[in-house]
């Protein structure tokens, strides 16, 4: 257990580390980046300020004579010394002044060129030309041209001979206010290099020293007030699980924090534990009643469906019987049958997916829509893909049904069904024996929204038999966990052929409890059969 929370206190400790470093980068990158601005700003003022000064020392109304004849005279040579003093005195590394092509802004006539003797450039003579090459430049000198406005930006350039560079543009006046030239300082920002270095170092070692020292505070912390905790916590936790009696030794752990409370917690727990040790009979007891009720609401559930054979005395046509034998005290399955009119007689066989209270309560809605949907006249897949639809609606709990619904004419004998994902139906000719039906299987019912049900015929004459059933049937069980199975249900039905529907239902129970034995149920059992004897009398029967 030690192990454990020494693990526990080394896995803490890795992500301060962790933490302590990443706040160590943050910090470093925002103060280098605010360092760098605030002393590049004021490199870049400085060298306003020399082009200012050097400004003042020149003649333009001049510039147009020195550019045409390209002679100098003792006036441009001082300005050129002064200019060249200028540069070494503010350890520039140059000064120019040159007139710009309008027509691109790119091409620059140098009028003055004071070049550091340091900087490793020469100087430009009187009428040299140079071209800009970046746009950025020229937007700048456009800018300076045309409105005389500094540059909306400090600009900076960097190489690897002459190091890192702020330069300073302004337009200069002749004396009748005209811009004539444009006058340029670039100057080296050798301090701003050493700085950010210097800077680097310092911060980057003082966080280092800050973390390590806030780890070891941290750690000490740790141990006292969480670890030695913990332990006293754990140990008294095995205590209990070893005794079963509780105690009050985690009383002395009277801190206001977490740990305090999952002291105080594991003390109730104690107590708690023994307690429900107690009170265990009563949710015994409680769980019994609980059971009386189910069994209360599987009685419910049996009378909802049709019970009372023989079911439609009044009809010689045809008899009908059908039994439901559900796994739980409530289940899933569910039979119908009931007259659509006069001549048409409707049944309904419906497996819901799932077992308990939610399956029966969603049996409830799905019995209850097939059954308001089944309209004289209306076609089975309408009723289905309308029946599908609402209980979409309403299917929180992602259940399912699979359904076979039919009706049969009892004056021709034509029986109309529809199938959603149900076991196919066993059909018997007179004098024949049982046989099963393939039926197209169709989606089942609240499965997807939007399904679109076709409904299918066959043709019944007197004496002919259906039996329907739910998977119930055919998936029980016996110990070995082998299946009942389609085969053997057909073996039962053809060796009771020529009985009546409720002595057949009757035997295939039997032949199913025999296979199953002692093995428990998983699912419910659900069997319906219909025997059409006679057509029915169609004078006065409206189709």
């Amino acid at each position: 257990m030690k192990k454990r929370i020494t693990g526990l206190t080394g896995k803490l400790t890795l992500a301060i580390i962790i933490f302590g470093i990443l706040l160590e980068a943050i910090i470093s990158i925002i103060g280098y980046r605010e360092f760098t601005s605030v002393l590049e700003r004021q490199y870049n003022d400085s060298a306003y300020e020399i082009a200012e000064t050097a400004a003042g020392y020149l003649n333009p109304d001049k510039f147009e004579e020195y550019l045409s004849t390209g002679d100098t005279d003792e006036e441009y040579q001082e300005i050129e010394k002064r200019l060249d003093d200028l540069v070494d005195a503010t350890n520039t590394t140059l000064i120019y002044v040159a007139k710009v092509d309008t027509s691109d802004y790119r091409t620059l006539t140098y009028i003055y060129d004071s070049v550091n003797s340091a900087s490793g450039f020469d100087r430009y003579p009187l009428g040299y030309t140079a071209i800009g090459v970046t746009e950025e430049y020229v937007n700048n000198v456009r800018g300076i041209i045309t409105k005389g406005e500094r540059a909306t930006e400090y600009l900076y350039s960097y190489s690897e001979e002459s190091g890192a560079h702020t330069t300073a543009g302004i337009a200069i006046y002749d004396s009748k206010g005209k811009i004539v030239a444009i006058l340029g300082v670039e100057k080296a920002m050798t301090r701003l290099e050493n700085a950010r270095n210097t800077y680097v170092k310092d911060v980057l070692l003082g966080v280092l020293a800050a973390v390590c020292l806030f780890l070891l505070v941290y750690s000490m912390f740790l141990y006292r007030e969480v670890l030695l905790p913990i332990l006293a916590i754990t140990d008294e936790a095995k205590r209990f699980a070893d005794s079963n009696t509780p105690s009050d030794k985690l009383s002395v752990i009277n801190k206001n924090d977490e740990i305090g409370v999952l002291a105080k917690a594991v003390g109730k727990m104690e107590t708690d534990i023994v307690e429900y040790v107690e009170n265990l009979t009563l949710v015994t007891a409680e769980k019994e009643r609980i059971g009386a009720e189910l069994s209360i609401a599987t009685q419910i559930q049996a009378n909802m469906l049709p019970g009372i054979f023989p079911a439609f005395p009044d009809k010689p046509e045809f008899d009908i019987y059908a039994t439901m034998n559900p796994a739980k005290e409530v289940g899933g399955d569910f039979y119908d049958f009931f007259m659509v009119d006069d001549r048409h007689l409707a049944v309904v066989m419906a497996d819901v997916s799932g077992k308990g209270v939610p399956a029966a309560l969603f049996m409830v809605i799905g019995k209850t829509l097939i059954k308001d949907h089944t309209q004289p006249g209306r076609d089975l897949g309408e009723v289905f893909t309308k029946v599908n639809n609402l209980l979409c609606e309403s299917n929180s709990e992602g259940l399912f049904i699979t359904a076979f619904e039919g009706v049969l004419d009892l004056v021709s004998g034509e029986f109309t069904f529809v199938n959603a994902g149900h076991e196919i139906p066993f059909i018997c000719k007179k004098d024949e024996s049982y046989k099963p039906h393939k039926i197209r299987a169709g989606f089942v019912l609240a499965g997807m929204e939007g399904i679109r049900y076709k409904c299918g015929t066959m043709q019944l004459s007197p004496g002919d038999r259906l039996f329907q059933y739910t998977d119930g049937v055919t998936e029980s069980m016996d110990k070995d966990g082998r299946l009942y199975g389609m085969e053997r249900l057909g073996e039962v039905l053809a060796q009771n052929a020529a009985l009546a529907p409720m002595d057949l239902l009757g035997k295939v129970k039997e032949d199913i409890d025999a296979f199953v034995g002692n093995a428990p149920q998983f699912d419910d059992i659900t069997m319906l059969c219909l025997e059409y004897r006679e057509r029915m009398h169609n004078e006065g029967i409206e189709n």
